[in-house]
């Protein structure tokens, strides 16, 4: 499958509609009409149709070879607290990719365009629908847009400027690459307009709502430093007072938030629901553990691992952390240290096949939007104030079993951290311990500018990061069948 309709000049389009849709166990995502190829005057003319569209958008962000799988477990592998092996062995040496994980970065790519193609097909098409109401075009063009959003800011954080393709040049093969600056400029526009017309509540679980596209929104905005734009979006999400933090007793009840199969978290602002079924379940799950533990049902790769001797962040991860026995099992792997532990932060045990995990894939919590409310208001006052320092408390306690809104004993206290450089990399890494396994540390990491993400890196595990470290390769793919590239200029650096 290309990554573009090339045809060109033709009245109509004829959309090849990739709707090999999952049927999950809950009748809820349970989705009947699969057409295959259908030509957009005679669909996108109800609501149903295009909901059926939407779907070949999630199916695309949901493939075991993108970022619930093979790609998100390409960035864990660079976290500070991985140990890899295998084919992933050479990224623990932060000298960019060989030819393996090119190839695992360039079907990435494709999936991403692939999804951004599904989605402009329904902005395109959706506002000459005949039977579907100026209310229902405007959710619908919305939640395109946000997934749009979603694939691009994937795009942009991992490749830097893309080739921007939108609704309005989709016949068009040939797309110069803009700027990073340029893609995030269309980020915003769409998660704005997605913020102003999608619905508070979805029908469908695991569907995107307006909380969703602030909550991208506010990322978006941390990503790019603008912190008081980030404090002001995470802050509408705080106060709005729609989501409240897993209360967690025992180490046993964050099984409720991360463990297999879904019911309605009120924690929970935007997740991909997955399913106990092969092609439609969280392939991620089965890069940790090690196949003997039979964490995952289907059995592990381990493919990554630590070690509570060697990895400074888990060894200095304070055991009494609920987060820490919930995460982490000691397990030797026979690699030559006898302090080897495998990840159960995921982990299926009814899992029939490699991608058949029904652990949901997070994307936004109320913890993510605490932490990064904590670190944004602390940065735009200089310093923290009360504010950020109960955002942080709240997900600390949790994480120790406490009334995440009352004070406890563990709570950090604001003296000892006065300073906005001691507050922040304390809450760098609360982060770290909250999203384990996640795909987000990486990405954490970078934010911060390459001289701290290249401090962090070697004070882990002296290891210097390389430029080509930084961003994955342009696929030659792209390279060569997009002639608006030049294949020298337009290539990142050291590919």
């Amino acid at each position: 499958m290309k990554i573009l309709n090339k045809a060109r000049g033709s009245k109509h389009i004829l959309i090849a509609l990739l709707l090999s849709v999952a049927v999950f166990t809950s009748c809820e995502d349970l989705l009947t009409e699969k057409p295959q190829s259908v030509a957009a005057e005679t669909f996108y003319n109800t609501t149903a149709e295009v909901e059926s569209a939407l779907y070949a958008v999630y199916q695309q962000i949901k493939n075991r070879n993108g970022i619930t799988g093979q790609l998100g477990a390409q960035l864990e592998a660079y976290s500070d607290y991985i140990v890899n092996r295998g084919s992933y062995l050479v990224l623990s040496d932060f000298q960019g990719l060989n030819s393996t994980n090119i190839g695992r970065t360039d079907e990435g790519w494709r999936l991403f365009y692939l999804a951004i193609r599904n989605a402009n097909l329904v902005i395109a098409n959706t506002p000459n629908g005949k039977n579907i109401s100026g209310t229902d075009k405007a959710r619908l063009i919305a939640e395109a847009k946000f997934l749009r959003a979603y694939c691009y800011f994937w795009l942009v954080r991992n490749w830097n400027g893309v080739p921007i393709r939108t609704e309005l040049n989709i016949a068009e093969p040939n797309v110069k690459r803009s700027t990073a600056d340029q893609v995030y400029t269309l980020i915003l526009a769409d998660l704005t307009d997605a913020e102003t017309n999608l619905p508070a509540v979805q029908r469908l679980g695991g569907r995107a709502t307006s909380w969703a596209a602030k909550a991208a929104l506010a990322e978006v905005y941390f990503t790019r430093n603008q912190y008081d734009l980030a404090r002001t979006k995470s802050l509408e999400i705080i106060n709005g007072n729609q989501f409240s933090l897993e209360p967690v007793a025992t180490t046993a009840d964050f099984a409720k938030l991360f463990g297999p199969g879904y019911s309605t978290k009120k924690e929970d602002i935007w997740s991909l629901r997955m399913a106990n079924q092969a092609g439609f379940g969280n392939y991620l799950a089965s890069f940790f553990g090690a196949g003997a533990t039979r964490l995952q049902g289907a059995g592990n790769f381990t493919a990554m691992y630590t070690d509570f001797q060697v990895v400074s962040f888990i060894k200095n991860w304070d055991k009494n952390d609920l987060r820490y026995s919930y995460s982490l099992f000691a397990f030797p792997l026979g690699f030559g240290s006898a302090t080897t532990m495998v990840f159960k932060k995921v982990a299926d045990p009814a899992a029939t096949a490699d991608d058949a995990a029904s652990n949901p894939f997070h994307v936004y919590r109320l913890a993510d939007i605490l932490l990064l409310f904590a670190e944004a208001d602390a940065r735009v006052n200089n310093g923290p104030t009360t504010a950020a320092l109960e955002a942080l408390n709240q997900v600390h306690r949790r994480a120790y079993g406490y009334v995440a809104t009352a004070p406890s004993i563990v709570d950090f206290k604001l003296a000892d951290y006065s300073t906005v450089t001691a507050f922040t990399d304390l809450v760098i890494k609360e982060r770290g311990y909250e999203t384990i396994n996640e795909t987000k540390r990486w990405l954490d990491l970078k934010r911060l500018g390459n001289t701290e993400l290249r401090a962090r890196i070697r004070a882990a595990f002296n290891k210097n990061v390389a430029d080509k470290h930084l961003f994955w390769p342009i696929p030659n793919a792209e390279i060569t069948s997009n002639l608006a590239l030049d294949p020298t200029k337009d290539q990142n650096p050291g590919y």
